[in-house]
């Protein structure tokens, strides 16, 4: 299965992005016609916990812990990096094929976003920023735009909208365990 995760890794660098609007995810406002998601959530206090958090992010061990397997063009999330992620189980299972396309990287807010590739269920983008605010207090902002891309996820109409909060709160929870050490 990995073998065939490289293959269309490999064949997924030629694609082109699904939408149009690259990097709105930074912008004040999003692209209307999609869903957004926008959480703001505490994951602790400190410079140990944002590094941790920002550790367990850049290593897709946030990912990981959210229940997702992942297969990856290179090692940490810079832009240009190819992403599969998969979800389910073998006979129900989701390809989510994504590339980053920013990151940003200051001292008290690090963090990047993904694009969809042809064959996510999904089209739009996804940011993960981790920030440590003056008083000392670590956020992990998720802001994403979407809109079903495939069949599956147009069938399943606000279900898919349900799946995606689902998938957030997972991310949330998996990265204030890891940032708690």
């Amino acid at each position: 299965m990995r073998r065939d995760l490289t293959r269309v890794i490999s064949e997924l660098n030629a694609a082109s992005l699904t939408y149009q609007e690259v990097g709105a995810t930074q912008a004040e406002s999003m692209p209307q016609g999609y869903g957004h998601v926008h959480r703001d959530v505490s994951l602790g206090s400190g410079r140990e916990a944002f590094e941790r958090a920002t550790a367990a992010l850049f290593g897709w061990r946030m990912h990981e812990e959210a229940g997702l397997t992942v297969v990856h063009s290179g090692g940490k999330p810079t832009a240009g990096i190819i992403a599969v992620l998969r979800a389910g189980w073998p006979l129900l299972e989701l390809t989510i094929p994504c590339r980053v396309v920013y990151t940003v990287d200051e001292n008290d807010r690090r963090g990047f976003a993904y694009g969809t590739l042809p064959g996510h269920p999904e089209r739009g983008e996804e940011a993960f920023v981790i920030a440590m605010t003056e008083t000392g207090d670590v956020r992990i902002r998720v802001r994403a735009f979407s809109r079903p891309a495939s069949l599956v996820a147009r069938a399943g109409g606000p279900l898919t909208r349900l799946v995606q909060q689902y998938a957030t709160d997972r991310y949330v929870t998996a990265l204030r365990r890891l940032a708690h050490g």
